[in-house]
């Protein structure tokens, strides 16, 4: 089903910005990250995203192609992003089918609430695997197109071609900045997500490639805020606790921001920004309290040993 423009992209942007530019995201079913997809496809790019359901992600992509008439969005599901090999066939499905990849957002994540008493060692790694290993796969398998198309778009910054190429997006967090209750697993793979981009932009810059971390805050309506907090406004442990309260612009984000920064960062205005980190968080950061897991009262929460409860796809048993 269609949605409508402003609710993805901002009218910042000129059509036919990314004309004839191929993108290629994991975890592009997501909330966020098929946002950041929806609003390169309505400028012009085509698309293939991959994930793990199949349903979904095909579902996913035949709707992101409505953003614009005549796009070509290729969804592959069954693409686990811990298993390099899985990523290839589907890079290579979208270089067949596409042309290429111009851009590529590493987006695939995983999260969920719990104290360290409560968080198994398995469960410490999936979130590493998906997070981490899930990134460097992503780059692995695309990074010979990357090169390619950077090769074909180099810029000095003055002249007035505006093609773009050879750029990469790791969707990361803020929670490592300050440290988080309850998100140990995730402030140790954003962390590390955030070093792997900071690596590919010196390794990778001499050719071209430019490699930048999206690290969006709260954003409204998502999966991960759901699954972070019970919104259904009840105070308490498990109540919304005034989630927007501590946000220094007095609300959640939305999709649209993350996409703005995302079109922000594959755009000639970007040329010469690589290797940072851009927040997207309304300078919520700065403001520990509006971290996930903060609606627990602090350390109460923690010392009574008890396991969380109330939150949207959470465990009720010991991890």
């Amino acid at each position: 089903m269609p949605i409508p423009k402003n609710e993805y992209l901002s009218d910042t942007w000129r059509d036919g910005l990314f004309d004839n530019k191929i993108v290629f995201c994991t975890g592009g079913a997501g909330s966020i990250c098929s946002a950041q997809v929806r609003a390169l496809v309505h400028l012009g790019a085509n698309a293939c995203i991959v994930g793990r359901n199949v349903k979904k992600t095909e579902s996913m992509a035949a709707d992101i192609a409505t953003a614009r008439q005549g796009a070509k969005v290729i969804g592959i599901g069954e693409v686990d992003v811990r298993s390099v090999e899985s990523l290839m066939k589907a890079v290579e499905r979208c270089v067949g089918e596409l042309g290429g990849i111009d851009f590529t957002i590493a987006g695939a994540a995983g999260n969920f609430l719990a104290p360290m008493n409560q968080l198994s060692t398995n469960a410490f790694k999936s979130v590493m695997d998906i997070d981490v290993l899930g990134s460097y796969n992503t780059l692995k398998a695309t990074l010979p197109h990357l090169l390619d198309s950077a090769a074909r778009h180099k810029t000095d910054g003055k002249s007035p071609s505006i093609s773009t190429g050879g750029r990469i997006i790791f969707v990361s967090a803020t929670i490592h900045y300050t440290g988080a209750p309850m998100q140990t697993h995730v402030s140790v793979a954003k962390a590390g997500v955030d070093a792997l981009s900071t690596a590919v932009c010196l390794e990778q810059g001499p050719r071209g490639i430019t490699s930048n971390v999206i690290a969006p805050g709260g954003i409204e309506g998502t999966e991960g805020l759901e699954r972070l907090a019970d919104m259904s406004g009840k105070e308490g442990k498990g109540g919304k606790g005034g989630l927007n309260s501590g946000i220094p612009l007095g609300r959640l984000g939305t999709l649209r921001d993350v996409a703005d920064a995302t079109v922000y960062l594959f755009s000639a205005a970007g040329s010469y920004v690589s290797g940072d980190v851009l927040v997207v968080d309304g300078g919520a950061w700065h403001r520990p309290s509006t971290s996930p897991g903060a609606q627990w009262a602090y350390p109460d929460f923690l010392l009574s040993d008890e396991v969380v409860q109330g939150v949207r796809g959470g465990k009720k048993s010991k991890l």
